[in-house]
């Protein structure tokens, strides 16, 4: 599996807003975002910058969300090339596929703190849809589809302790969680209300058509 070695609260740093990379963490004051002095784009100098130029805005909004939902260059074209070819909205399309990821999924349902501990999770077969192991955390799930945890107790104990940090995290109407049993339930596909982050999707489709 490829991964992004950069430290986290420096991508977060880069963006100018908070990506939640680490989970409950960003809520609390030791989040970079809440240090004075911590939040400022890394690099030597970096508030001499002068304005950016119009490609660089764009490239901003582009890498903003590659980096909250987890993915590279390649597969987010991939789902670009899905949101073009389907009906509606292009903008609003893609945000919608990245919604829908499993590892986006697992994290909005309470089992992981962030989308990066819902990826290991998914990846090492903790993770059960429809009560398969399913081990892509690009899987893009469906409505009714049943999100479980693996029925073993190494696995139970991990998610139960990762609720555990924060167990009052509300869940999205379009989801449906029971942390007791650890199951979860796609209720409906998400819409663009349901996106967490400030985005100008608009600025991502005129950069990535050209």
């Amino acid at each position: 599996m490829s991964r992004t070695l950069s430290p986290s609260c420096k991508q977060c740093r880069r963006e100018g807003i908070k990506l939640m990379l680490k989970g409950f963490r960003c809520y609390t004051a030791k989040c970079a975002m809440e240090r004075q002095g911590h939040n400022n784009p890394p690099g030597v100098h970096a508030w001499r910058r002068g304005k950016s130029s119009e490609y660089a805005v764009r490239l901003r909004e582009k890498q903003k969300v590659k980096r909250y939902y987890g993915v590279f260059d390649k597969q987010f074209m991939i789902y670009f090339r899905m949101a073009e070819r389907s009906k509606g909205n292009t903008a609003t399309n893609l945000l919608t596929l990245l919604e829908r990821r499993l590892d986006n999924v697992v994290c909005k349902l309470g089992f992981a703190p962030a989308n990066k501990s819902a990826r290991q999770l998914i990846i090492h077969g903790h993770i059960y849809v429809n009560g398969r192991k399913l081990d892509r955390p690009g899987y893009l799930v469906q409505v009714g589809d049943k999100i479980t945890v693996k029925p073993s107790e190494k696995s139970a104990k991990l998610v139960k302790s990762y609720i555990e940090l924060d167990p009052n995290r509300p869940v999205q109407g379009w989801l449906e969680s029971d942390r007791t049993k650890l199951e979860g339930i796609v209720k409906a596909l998400p819409t663009r209300d349901d996106v967490q982050i400030p985005i100008e999707e608009q600025l991502i489709v005129e950069l990535c058509s050209r």
